[in-house]
């Protein structure tokens, strides 16, 4: 993997923490340390758990890992300068490139530091020293220090997940005498289902309980119409049916078509995603879907292999109808192989997605074969856009600078202060009247970009 940046000519300064009272600098002052105290209480937490498996040698473990990770803390709160990795890891190198990259792109007089430097790498560099610290003290290797409240906010969200399920269940019996544009309003229903399911997001509540109560999220729709900034979910639609009406390989032959969804948070968020995808093949309108996951622990509630089959497994043994034909069907896609789960290292390097091409050409080979890549959440959306001070009018093509694999689509719940795509005026507009809207999670966006043309 070429862990080299692409230089992006004429792209606006990276959001960063050196920007006092912006939301970078409120992330990274307040958030960040209050997740790695999170962290710091959890290891310390399943003290006799670690000495029940793996005796002193655990209990050793567990004392030197809070001991990496209360100094690291320490760092950040202070504004240390970003050290590199020294574990064995094998992405290690490409992180350690990267902190080159930056302090080269920094000047020498100014050291890449946690309040000086962009917002995006420091954010993601802590999570890979996280991980650093479990690395370096096995037996804690492969504990997930965010599994608790990954798997307690699944939990929390049951009765919105029975609802859904079952929905899903009424959507799939009416399909064989749907039309093309009943099975079109399923699809756009089905796609903000999907976008708001990412209110679910555990980074952002810095680990705080964050699950989706209540009812059936479809009964919420209406009332977040207005809080849809951006929905080109239509033209997801016509980028699928071109696609299936483009392979057509002969009278009675089923045509290929290759969804890819590039997954954030788990829980309730992948619940959302899971039914989705489970619609787009029951439907006959993709015939297989790729996801893409994280390879280790990441920003508190994003999705790895673990997640993704524990939550399809739990679902399956639900004691309620709907969920359990629904678990049951998701397990019958991934043994037939209409599903499958992917993860690459790329997901958890610092890097913009401008930067895949020559970072990761594997990847974005992969990628290139598709026919609709679906982005989920605000990391992915940061990374596609390059964290930076867009005016928030910027064309979408314009700020994905070059990257541009196959058609995509982001669902994306605002979270950070970047958004672009928006009309002449419509951002000043939002900000005299909510002045957090980029920050608060209320609003979202379903924003549609094809290789073929500009937005």
């Amino acid at each position: 993997m070429d862990a080299n940046p692409v230089i992006c000519q004429g792209a606006p300064q990276s959001l960063s923490a050196k920007f006092e009272g912006s939301f970078a600098y409120l992330t990274v002052r307040d958030r960040l340390p209050t997740i790695l105290t999170k962290v710091i209480d959890t290891i310390h937490r399943n003290k006799n758990a670690f000495f029940e498996e793996y005796g002193e040698e655990g209990v050793q473990a567990e004392k030197r890992a809070i001991s990496f990770l209360s100094r690291l803390r320490n760092e950040l709160q202070t504004d240390k300068p970003v050290v590199p990795l020294t574990d064995a890891q094998e992405d290690a190198l490409a992180w350690n490139t990267y902190l080159q990259f930056q302090q080269r792109h920094q000047g020498e007089l100014s050291p890449v530091s946690w309040f000086k430097s962009p917002w995006l790498y420091v954010e993601c560099y802590m999570y890979r020293r996280i991980q650093e610290a479990l690395w370096h003290n096995p037996p804690m290797c492969e504990f997930d220090v965010f599994w608790e409240s990954k798997t307690q906010s699944f939990l929390d969200s049951a009765p919105a997940v029975m609802a859904l399920c079952s929905h899903q269940g009424e959507i799939k019996r009416n399909l064989p005498q749907s039309s093309e544009s009943q099975r079109m309003e399923y699809l756009l229903k089905l796609l903000q289902v999907s976008l708001w399911g990412n209110k679910c997001d555990l980074s952002i509540s810095a680990g705080q309980e964050n699950s989706q109560r209540g009812g059936s999220p479809l009964d919420s729709l209406d009332g977040l119409r207005s809080f849809l900034l951006l929905d080109q979910s239509k033209q997801v639609w016509v980028a699928l049916t071109t696609a299936a009406r483009g392979n057509h390989q002969g009278q009675g032959q089923r045509s290929e078509v290759r969804v890819d969804i590039v997954l954030d948070n788990a829980g309730f968020e992948l619940v959302t995603d899971l039914i989705l995808a489970d619609f787009l093949v029951a439907a006959g309108i993709a015939t297989e879907i790729r996801f893409h996951g994280k390879s280790f622990p990441w920003f508190v509630s994003d999705v790895t292999a673990r997640d993704f089959h524990w939550t399809i497994t739990q679902t399956a043994a639900a004691n309620h109808k709907g969920m359990s034909a629904c678990g049951v069907q998701w397990k019958r896609y991934l043994k037939e192989g209409a599903w499958s789960y992917h993860d690459h290292a790329f997901w958890t390097l610092p890097h913009e997605y401008c930067d895949m091409a020559s970072s990761a050409p594997d990847l974005h080979a992969s990628l290139s074969s598709s026919h609709l890549l679906v982005f989920k959440g605000d990391l992915n959306y940061r990374k596609l856009v390059g964290d930076r001070d867009w005016p928030t009018d910027t064309p979408f093509s314009r700020a994905l600078r070059g990257f541009s694999p196959a058609p995509l689509v982001s669902l994306r719940t605002l979270k950070a202060d970047v958004q672009v795509g928006l009309g002449a005026g419509q951002g000043e507009e939002l900000s005299r009247d909510t002045p957090t809207w980029m920050t608060s999670g209320s609003y979202g966006v379903i924003q549609f970009c094809s290789p073929e043309r500009e937005q």
